[in-house]
């Protein structure tokens, strides 16, 4: 698997975006594009990556959650590559709505669809089980000291996420955490637990 980190050099703010494919570039593998930005500036990166002879560029669009930074660059998107376009919740542009559970090829890796209700009620991760790779969107996994409220939901999601075993999380605006994840994972649950006033993981 192969994962390029695309930055949108236009003036708009915008998420991360990441396009995602096999190692080989193999016909099977599907390319990916896992957000898409505000503008559809990152077209021009998309351009210049080697995406295998034979297939297109962006097989598949996966949106984390719709929020303007991650999702109004669709139509340029779609425009360019028709790929198939997944997101938890339907809406203009979108083929394919997901559910907690999925699951999906994404370049030559399988990823799982978890929902992570955190930060919008139609937010997503995407986990290989194979990898330990997480793209976490914009989940709330940075969280460095106590303070804020949360939800029990919250608390069951990062303890899931703990059980997992996590290499690598590929976030929709921070840099990709490709060292000590697990323990990143840790801090901002034990943040998030003593901020509700739980003791310990509970489960």
């Amino acid at each position: 698997m192969k994962i390029h980190l695309l930055h949108s050099p236009g003036a708009v703010y915008s998420g991360n975006a990441y396009l995602v494919l096999g190692e080989s570039n193999r016909l099977e593998d599907v390319n990916s594009l896992i957000d898409v930005g505000t503008d559809g500036s990152i077209l021009s990166a998309i351009a210049a990556i080697w995406t295998g002879v034979g297939k297109k560029p962006v097989d598949r669009v996966i949106l984390t959650h719709s929020h303007f930074d991650h999702a109004a660059g669709l139509p340029k998107i779609r425009e360019a590559y028709d790929p198939e376009t997944c997101a938890y919740a339907m809406s203009p542009g979108v083929m394919r709505q997901l559910f907690h559970g999925d699951s999906l090829r994404i370049g030559d890796e399988y990823f799982e669809v978890l929902h992570a209700p955190e930060h919008s009620s139609d937010s997503i991760c995407l986990y290989s089980a194979t990898t330990g790779v997480l793209f976490s969107g914009d989940a709330p996994l940075f969280i460095r000291t106590p303070g804020g409220s949360y939800e029990e939901p919250f608390v069951i999601f990062l303890e899931d996420l703990l059980r997992r075993g996590i290499n690598a999380i590929y976030s929709g605006h921070d840099f990709p955490v490709v060292i000590n994840a697990q323990q990143v994972i840790r801090e901002t649950l034990r943040n998030v637990m003593l901020s509700t006033g739980m003791a310990q993981i509970s489960r």
